[in-house]
């Protein structure tokens, strides 16, 4: 068998859904890896250039607009973000599948410049129980809690743009289905190999 590629998984849900908690069980497993940003703003204490972020300039962060070199990139209170697209190519080719936690919009942006990505959608039990994660947090006042439960209806419109979508109720569960995901995803017969299939089949009934 020949060295297969990786493969871009996005995982996206409202905020309190427990992207974090999820994407840090499915990197104990080596063949994964996680996608890191690019941005223009300062390191803070503690942050290593290549492990939390890529810090650049803004200049170079234009450049690698101008380059086409994003996945999606927005700008997030004066300073950019993006997610490099050459760093992620060459983890794919190396047959490691990236792992790349986003919000929706970036997302949606992730799937136009690269539809081969598969695209996961986290889900609350409900909006009850997401409203109790946030009350839980402790770190939020109740205006803001309220301005996240609107978000998350927003965000949860467009589920439909996405590939597979998780309920986060037992965490254990959840990470089971994700890790289910990505192995039905590496038994996916490559699209190449589709037209050989049907021109056969053309060849078999004398067409």
């Amino acid at each position: 068998m020949s060295h297969s590629k990786g493969r871009l998984f996005v995982i996206s849900g409202p905020s309190g859904t427990g992207k974090g908690t999820i994407c840090r069980e499915i990197l104990k497993d080596i063949r994964n890896e996680f996608s890191v940003s690019m941005t223009t703003r300062e390191p803070r204490e503690g942050e290593e250039h290549g492990r939390e972020y890529f810090f650049v300039s803004h200049e170079e962060f234009i450049e690698n607009i101008n380059r086409n070199n994003f996945l999606e990139y927005a700008t997030v209170f004066d300073n950019y973000y993006g997610t490099p697209k050459d760093i992620v190519l060459k983890k794919l080719e190396k047959g490691r599948n990236v792992i790349l936690d986003i919000d929706v919009q970036g997302g949606l942006q992730v799937k136009e410049a690269m539809p081969e990505a598969v695209l996961i959608f986290l889900l609350p039990p409900s909006l009850a129980a997401l409203r109790s994660r946030l009350e839980n947090r402790g770190t939020e006042t109740p205006e803001k809690i309220e301005k996240r439960l609107n978000k998350a209806l927003d965000e949860i419109k467009f589920i439909g743009e996405y590939d597979y979508m998780v309920v986060n109720d037992v965490r254990e569960d959840a990470v089971s289905d994700v890790r289910s995901i990505m192995t039905a995803e590496a038994l996916r017969v490559p699209e190449k190999v589709l037209p050989i299939i049907r021109r056969y089949e053309q060849e078999q009934k004398g067409e």
